[in-house]
């Protein structure tokens, strides 16, 4: 016992953490963390999205409209004839000519991006050529935020969504087994989640039926659905306010103990929401989502506090779908599926097995050549090499990482890295064996020496697995993550663990009369 000491106790300690955090994945128990398997070892879905940019520029200008509203409401200028003319600028008129300059001082700082014409008391306002290029590009980086984000509420285990090309987005779910979750994954991407507070048109709203969408336009309206019923409904199509205020939703119940979803508006939506409700009394607003009407309720008295509720008969499924939704953000532009392939679990079966195989294949080649070559010091290389592997399962599946096919290469890989350590260390030791060195003296400066080498390797390779994890998608992360703690591991495993295990046998090892057996040379002392 006196020859034990700390490094062979980092050791035995790494091994039974490896060993010990590694057998939830390695036995697939119920319980315990695990690693989980990526899209091509377990099958799963991939889906390539196009998002349409255009629509956002629609939605901005709409978001404009309801601002300059508001604007106008608040410092009680009188205007007429406000709406969206060709789905590209804004068009009003001042009714008096001395509101002008002091609309136009707010305007101008309250909105920016925006060209603002005039024409006598007519204005026009439309979005500069620098604000509509923002704008498609934001729409496209906000739909892989708001995406990501949706499919992390949903519980999903490390989806990959990353942008490709200009309007492209790449999604890649695991573990879609059932074409009910596909559905309903499918359906929680696509949906947009564009919440307005819109105004019903009470003088016209009992000519609905009979209305086409031109007449309606001209009354500065839009003809919207109800979403369960046939039921038709005249709006202002300026809406009171967006969804870009909403800074929570959940799902809660009514009084019939139905599922509806509450949600809660920030402060700029709770005063715009308080004023619009308090001049409204005993009129209609209808919640509108993905231009559908869930509700049109009338305002029986000023609402405060900035929340609200949104009830359609809801499953509870529906309701928690839509409030991750809400939750996560509106889709600046709906991304549409433009490519989809379900990959069934017997081809990720396949993968594993072939993997596997390499990795067994590997293994015992290195253990192999190792036990032959190098005698007892491969065989303690073998047993760093082994406690290695432990450790790697253990980290990832201790962080709940996503195991890939390259993720596989990179454990493959890392065998080959972490035995080429203690292969380095060992000629160093022979070297100075064959030099008639001490054992003790010849272990020393073999570890010393080949420390610089292996240092400066190691930490090359590791600055190369943080740029391929940061910059990466997927499977690039994958081979990343698992070949740097393969790196790591190895550091502690074949340099520190090794040294200390030869430490232990020292008095065994400068009693030996020859190395041949300890490192696989004839050398007498």
């Amino acid at each position: 016992m006196k020859t034990l000491n700390y490094r062979v106790i980092l050791f035995v300690f790494a091994l039974i953490f490896g060993v010990v955090f590694s057998i939830p994945s390695l036995m697939q128990s119920q319980s315990g963390k695990k690693i989980t398997l990526g899209l091509d070892l377990q099958g799963g879905l991939h889906m390539l999205l196009g998002v349409k940019s255009e629509v956002a520029i629609e939605s901005k200008l709409k978001s404009i409209a309801a601002s300059v509203k508001y604007i106008l409401d608040d410092e009680e200028i009188i205007f007429d004839g406000l709406h969206i003319e060709e789905r590209e600028k804004i068009t009003f008129e001042l009714l008096d000519g001395d509101d002008v300059s002091k609309f136009k001082t707010i305007v101008q700082k309250e909105l920016e991006g925006i060209k603002l014409t005039q024409n006598d008391l007519n204005f026009i306002i439309a979005l500069t050529p620098e604000e509509i290029e923002r704008t498609k590009k934001n729409a496209v980086s906000q739909a892989v935020e708001t995406i990501r984000s949706r499919l992390d509420l949903f519980g999903l285990a490390e989806p990959i969504v990353a942008k490709q090309g200009e309007d492209k987005i790449l999604v890649e779910i695991p573990g879609v087994k059932t074409p009910a979750d596909e559905q309903r994954i499918r359906e929680l991407i696509a949906k947009t989640a564009r919440l307005q507070m819109m105004a019903v048109d009470e003088d016209r709203a009992a000519r609905v039926l009979t209305m086409s969408e031109v007449e309606a336009a001209q009354y500065g309206d839009v003809i919207l659905n109800d979403v369960k019923t046939p039921e038709k409904y005249l709006l202002k199509e300026i809406p009171i306010l967006d969804g870009s205020m909403l800074t929570d939703a959940s799902v809660g119940y009514n009084e019939s103990n139905q599922p509806i979803i509450n949600f809660a508006l920030n402060s700029v939506g709770a005063k715009i929401f308080g004023d619009f409700s308090g001049k409204s009394v005993g009129k209609r607003m209808a919640i509108v989502l993905d231009n559908k009407v869930y509700s049109a309720p009338v305002i029986n008295e000023r609402i405060g506090g900035g929340k609200g509720q949104i009830s359609g008969n809801f499953t509870q499924q529906e309701a928690h779908d839509i409030a991750i939704a809400l939750r996560s953000g509106a889709l600046l532009a709906p991304a549409q599926i433009e490519e989809k392939r379900s990959i069934g679990p017997s081809l990720g079966a396949d993968s594993i097995k072939a993997s596997s195989m390499a990795l067994a294949v590997g293994f015992l080649s290195v253990f192999i050549f190792m036990m032959v070559y190098y005698r007892i010091a491969g065989m303690i290389a073998n047993a760093a090499l082994i406690v290695n592997i432990f450790l790697i399962l253990a980290v990832m599946s201790l962080f709940g990482a996503t195991l890939t096919l390259p993720g596989m290469a990179g454990i493959v890989l890392t065998v080959g890295i972490a035995v080429d350590s203690n292969i380095i260390i060992n000629e160093r030791v022979r070297e100075l064996l064959h030099q008639g060195v001490s054992i003790r003296k010849a272990l020393k400066e073999g570890y010393d020496k080949a420390m610089r080498a292996i240092l400066d390797s190691n930490v090359t390779q590791i600055l190369v697995c943080v740029v391929l994890y940061a910059y990466g998608t997927g499977a690039i992360k994958g081979f990343a993550l698992t070949l740097s703690i393969g790196i790591m591991a190895s550091m502690l495993t074949a340099i520190l663990g090794t040294y200390g295990v030869y430490l232990m046998l020292m008095p065994k090892l400068e009693k030996a009369k020859t190395y041949r057996h300890w490192f696989g040379i004839e050398e007498s002392k």
